[in-house]
């Protein structure tokens, strides 16, 4: 890194152990991403740092204070979990064998004998991981729900008979279960209010299915009001909506980026992030997670070398970062990319699937949430799935960006227009949040689910979990490490009537499985309350309370400190 470069970007990453009155542990390193303005007057409260961490920060550019924590994986529960990922490879080779000489029953797709010597359809050892540890657990997921997926739902009970290969349904409903795991951050998933009703309204006046692309017979004038109020919301010139999230950063990327451009992805973005730029055929790069050296590394090395071999400078760059990690629960450092991005001329494209609607004073994400100008930001996405309890996702800049991609996105042009009443439960949510309802209904959702976020982790770190994320971020991920604790706390939950999420690898590093726990709006103090007793209740039965420190930073200290400064 250049002097220039340095002095402009702070090192403010550390790795320290807390005391916390108790004694050092090995290997419990707590990695901190604390951020003040004010970084002198507060050293008396940071507690002493034993190991520097990778990262670059400049305090400046953040105008409030930003504080993550990923506290390291203890040494022994790390050995343990590798443990008990071999002996399930083991038994998993060994049941293989039994059933390879037909002793056990085999329940998976095989090539038929004729077939033999054909090329394989399924690929066996592809398969292992599927057949041998996944069906342990099978059974926490695509569990039957029969109810609104609001705070509290319904789940049709079901049983299996052969270990999780099948599942038969006994008839009976499981009530009232605490719903801890939709991404319901703004508790408009319902089906009463002025959402449902105007939604039920629009249904009879439209219909449901539009059966048309927009291109063709599909253009409602539902849809463009919906795209202008969606700019509006934003702060932006024009944005465009389309019926499927995951095919908004799928089927869009390849018409920004392509032959001769270069990506630069975040380690932990999405799958659909992922999957559209290898589908636009660009370079891809990628860069360690938040990390803001990391990035300028690649962004300095692809201004200075350009394209490989022929060392043309790049047609264009392009970083892909999102507001809310959704299994890490962390905030990208907008601020700095920002400023990066500035600097060497690459273009942002910002997914905030998670972060619109759950973030900010407004609730409009994450630029919002750092005071920024939207302008900033290349290309904003998000989705409706997620805070305005429907369906699909948008694409928002400037209008030359939006004419674009009009004419040359796949799924603009080719998929199905979004439907009507999807389209009004947008909209009317949308107004909610921005007051334009005459209520202050939004409003006091916003601040009820930012109160929640930090009773809720606050909470939990009380309890000795170890947690993982930014301080105002509403996912909430839990860490359980070992293999044989996903399936056990997904079931022991749901047997004190709390549904959650548990996920393990490969969606997550081999010794980072969690339970991840989604805050909302429309949860009481008293569910809160209930389900944290559940949760502390197992996390005793399970021993998973893996943490030693406590609170890694006195948070509360700190704020109460810059508030008497102001």
């Amino acid at each position: 890194m250049t002097e220039g470069t340095a002095s402009k970007l702070l090192n403010g990453d550390t790795c320290h152990r807390t005391a916390n009155g108790k004694k050092s542990v090995r290997n419990g390193f707590v990695k901190n991403h604390c951020l003040f303005q004010q970084q002198q007057q507060l050293q008396k409260y940071r507690r002493p740092k034993e190991k520097s961490q990778h990262a670059s920060r400049n305090a400046s550019l953040y105008n409030k204070p930003f504080v993550e924590s990923f506290e390291e994986t203890p040494l022994l529960v790390a050995v343990l979990t590798y443990m008990g990922y071999g002996i399930l490879t083991i038994f998993g080779y060994l049941r293989d064998f039994l059933r390879d000489w037909k002793i056990e029953k085999c329940h998976i797709a095989r090539e038929r004998e004729e077939q033999k010597d054909f090329v394989p359809l399924y690929q066996d050892f592809e398969n292992f991981y599927t057949r041998n540890l996944y069906m342990r657990i099978r059974d926490n997921w695509n569990r039957p729900i029969c109810s609104v997926p609001g705070a509290r739902m319904d789940l049709v009970e079901r049983v299996t008979p052969d270990y999780n290969w099948t599942f038969e349904h006994t008839g009976k409903v499981i009530k009232d279960v605490i719903n801890m795991g939709s991404y319901n951050y703004l508790g408009f998933a319902e089906n009463v209010g002025t959402c449902a009703e105007e939604s039920a309204d629009v249904t009879l006046k439209y219909g449901v299915g539009v059966n048309s692309t927009r291109n063709e017979m599909g253009n409602l004038d539902k849809h463009e009001e919906l795209e202008e109020l969606v700019a509006r919301f934003l702060g932006v010139e024009a944005s465009m909506a389309f019926g499927m999230g995951f095919a908004t950063n799928s089927m869009n990327i390849p018409a920004l980026a392509g032959k001769g451009c270069l990506i630069l992805s975040d380690e932990l973005n999405h799958a659909s992030l992922v999957l559209g730029a290898r589908l636009s055929g660009s370079t891809i790069r990628v860069f360690k997670h938040n990390n803001m050296q990391s990035l300028e590394k690649l962004l300095r090395d692809a201004v200075v070398h350009g394209q490989p071999r022929t060392h043309r400078p790049w047609k264009k760059i392009l970083i892909l970062v999102e507001g809310i990690y959704s299994m890490e629960g962390s905030l990208v450092r907008l601020p700095e990319v920002i400023a990066l991005k500035k600097k060497y001329k690459a273009y942002l494209y910002l997914d905030e699937a998670h972060s619109i609607g759950a973030l900010g004073p407004r609730g409009r994400g994450v630029v919002d949430y750092f005071g920024l100008d939207p302008r900033d930001v290349d290309i904003m996405m998000g989705t409706f799935t997620k805070s305005f309890g429907a369906a699909g996702g948008y694409i928002g800049g400037k209008k030359e960006l939006i004419d674009y991609l009009r004419s040359h996105s796949h799924s603009a042009v080719y998929a199905t227009s979004m439907s009507p009443p999807v389209a009004q439960q947008i909209i009317t949510s949308m107004k909610c949040i921005m007051g334009e309802d005459g209520t202050t209904l939004g409003r006091d959702r916003l601040r009820q689910l930012s109160e929640n976020t930090t009773y809720f982790r606050r909470r939990l770190q009380e309890l000795g979990f170890i947690i993982y994320g930014n301080e105002d971020s509403p996912v909430v991920p839990v860490m359980l490490y070992m293999p044989a604790k996903i399936g056990a706390f997904g079931r022991e939950m749901l047997k004190r009537n709390i549904g959650t999420v548990v996920v393990g690898f490969p969606a997550t590093p081999i010794i980072e499985s969690r339970a991840r726990f989604c805050v909302s709006a429309a949860h009481t103090r008293e569910m809160l309350d209930t389900a944290l007793s559940a949760i502390s209740e197992v996390g005793d039965l399970l021993q998973v309370k893996y943490s030693r420190h406590g609170r890694p930073f006195p948070l509360e200290e700190a704020t109460s400190f810059l508030e008497s400064q102001e």
